[in-house]
C-alpha cells in the first residue's frame, strides 16, 4: 500500500513536549502563531522532526486558537482504489489517539508531501492534481467524525498548493514557493527551542537499508555460516545459553569499539565508517544471536548511559548487514535501535526505526508493542525501570551462583585435602613402628633390637624343660 517499503501502519506522533512551539504547557514566549498556508507548510518539518516524503500527515487542532495536538503520518498509497478505506482509517486513528491523550480534536490540518517522479516527467502541479481525490476523500472522512479540516496542503517540488482555498490571488494554480530553509519565524523559534530537523524521511530510512553489491554477497556467506553453526544450538535448548553469552559478549565488544570511534558529522560518511568497524563474521554472529528472544531482551537493557549513542550506531550498522535472504533478521536490531531512540526521547528516529522493523517482520511482537506505545505518547520510563530491575536481579543471581560455586570448589578442595591427609596417615600407620603390618615396631613380631622375640608359654601341668627331662 505504501511506497519506499514503508509500513502501512499509521504513525501517530505524540503531543510535542513542553517548550516546543505550539506545545501544550509550553512557555508562552516560545509559542508561535501560524497565520497563513505558507507558514503552515514551513512548520511541517519542525512538527515531525524531519521532512516527510511520500507521506500524508494529519495534525489535530484543539481549542478556539487551533493549538497543535497529535500528529499522524502514513505513506501515500500507490493505488487510488483503496484511498476511501485508508482515509476512514486515518481519521479514526487520529480521533482515537487524540482522545486517548485527553482531548478530542476540534479540527484538522492535512499535508500531502510527494515530489514528482523524474522518470515520468510529472510536475509538482500534476502531482497535486493526482492527489486531489485523496484530499477530498480524507476531508469527507474527517468531517463525518466532526473534525472539520481547516486546511489541506500539497507540498511538491519546492512549492505548495491549498485544496481548501479557491482564491488564486493567495493560492495561485502553479503553486507558491516554500520559504528558504531557516528564514521563517517558525525556524527561528524552533532553533531557540532546540528542535532539530533530521533531513528527509527517505534519508532517515536509508540508514537502515541493507548493503548491496559485492559486500552484500560476502555478508550473505557469513550469515549462512553463522546460521548453520548457531541456529541448531539455539533451537536445541541445552546449547542455547552458551550461544547467547557468546553473541552478547561480542556485541559488548563491538559497542565498546563504536564508543571509542566518534561518529562523523555527515550521516552517509558516518554510516560508512561504522560499517568498516564490523567484519562480516562479527556482524553475522550478533545478528543470528539476536534472533534469540532472551538475548534480544538482554541487549535491550543497553538503552541508556554514556554508551547509548554508540549502541544505537551498532544496531543501525547490524541492520544494514541483514541482506537478502536474511531481511527478516533485521527486525531485532532495528527494533533495538527504535527502543534506544525512544528511551533517549528521540521520537522521530524511534518511529522511523520501529516502522522499518515492522516492514521487515510485520508480526514482530516487540516492535508492535513499542510502536504502539511510542505513537500513543506513553512514557518509556516504566519499561526502562523493568529492564533495570531485570538486569539487577540477574546480576544478583550471577553473584549468588558464583559464590555457591566458590564455596563448592573450596569444599571440594578441603575434602580432597582431608582425603589426602587421611591417606598419608594410613600410610604412616602401615609403615611406622608398631603398625599393624610393621616388622620393627614394639607390637610387631620382632623385639626392640629387631631380633625375633620368643613367646613365653605358660607351663602346663606335667611339662618340664629340656634340662629337667631325663636324657
Amino acid at each position: 500500500m505504501t511506497q519506499h517499503n514503508e509500513s502501512s501502519r499509521p504513525s501517530v506522533p505524540s503531543s510535542p513536549s513542553a517548550g516546543e512551539p505550539g506545545a501544550p504547557g509550553a512557555d508562552p514566549e516560545q509559542q508561535v502563531t501560524l497565520r497563513s498556508p505558507a507558514e503552515l507548510a514551513d512548520a511541517l518539518p519542525y512538527l515531525l522532526g524531519f521532512h516527510p516524503t511520500d507521506s500524508v500527515v494529519l495534525v489535530a487542532l484543539h481549542g478556539d486558537r487551533g493549538r497543535f495536538g497529535g500528529r499522524l503520518r502514513l505513506g501515500i498509497p500507490r493505488s487510488g482504489e483503496g484511498w476511501p478505506e485508508v482515509c476512514d482509517q486515518l481519521a479514526e486513528t487520529l480521533l482515537t489517539g487524540s482522545s486517548r491523550r485527553g482531548g478530542r480534536p476540534d479540527g484538522v490540518v492535512i499535508f500531502f508531501c510527494q515530489d514528482p517522479d523524474t522518470a515520468d516527467g510529472r510536475t509538482g502541479q500534476q502531482v497535486m492534481e493526482r492527489l486531489r481525490p485523496l484530499a477530498q476523500s480524507l476531508r469527507r472522512a474527517c468531517g463525518r467524525l466532526d473534525m472539520p479540516v481547516h486546511e489541506a496542503l500539497c507540498i511538491s517540488d519546492g512549492r505548495f498548493w491549498s485544496y481548501c482555498c479557491p482564491d488564486p490571488r493567495c493560492c495561485p494554480p502553479d503553486g507558491t514557493p516554500l520559504s528558504l530553509p531557516g528564514t521563517s519565524v517558525m525556524a527561528a523559534a524552533a532553533t531557540y527551542a532546540g528542535i532539530e530537523v533530521r533531513g528527509t524521511l527517505r534519508e532517515m530510512e536509508e540508514r537502515y537499508e541493507p548493503v548491496t553489491g559485492e559486500r552484500a554477497e560476502e555478508q550473505r556467506k557469513a550469515l549462512d555460516a553463522a546460521a548453520f553453526a548457531m541456529v541448531p544450538r539455539i533451537l536445541g535448548g541445552a546449547g542455547c545459553e552458551p550461544v547467547r553469552q557468546e553473541a552478547l559478549a561480542l556485541a559488548r565488544t563491538l559497542a565498546d569499539r563504536f564508543d571509542g570511534t566518534p561518529p562523523l558529522p555527515a550521516k552517509p560518511a558516518a554510516d560508512a565508517r561504522d560499517d568498516s568497524l564490523l567484519t562480516d563474521e562479527e556482524a553475522a554472529t550478533v545478528i543470528v544471536g539476536l534472533q534469540d528472544r532472551v538475548a534480544r531482551d538482554r541487549a535491550a537493557e543497553w538503552m541508556e548511559g554514556p554508551r547509548a549513542a554508540a549502541v544505537l550506531r551498532l544496531w543501525r550498522a547490524l541492520a544494514r548487514r541483514c541482506v537478502y535472504p536474511y531481511a527478516e533478521y533485521a527486525a531485532a536490531p532495528v527494533t533495538l535501535a527504535g527502543w534506544v531512540a525512544w528511551a533517549a526521547d528521540d521520537q522521530p528516529e524511534a518511529r522511523v526505526a520501529l516502522s522499518r522493523a515492522l516492514t521487515a517482520d510485520p508480526e514482530y511482537v516487540f516492535a508492535q508493542l513499542l510502536y504502539r506505545a511510542c505513537n500513543e505518547g506513553l512514557d518509556p520510563e516504566p519499561l526502562r525501570q523493568c529492564l533495570r530491575q531485570e538486569q539487577a536481579d540477574r546480576a544478583l543471581q550471577d553473584a549468588v551462583r558464583a559464590e555457591v560455586e566458590r564455596l563448592e570448589a573450596a569444599s571440594a578442595s578441603t575434602g580432597s585435602a582431608a582425603q589426602g591427609a587421611g591417606s598419608t596417615r594410613s600410610a604412616r600407620r602401615r609403615t611406622r613402628p608398631g603398625g599393624p603390618a610393621g616388622s620393627t615396631g614394639p607390637g610387631g613380631p620382632a623385639g626392640p633390637a629387631g631380633k625375633p622375640r620368643t613367646r613365653r608359654r605358660s607351663p602346663r601341668k606335667g611339662d618340664r624343660s629340656r634340662e629337667e627331662r631325663p636324657q
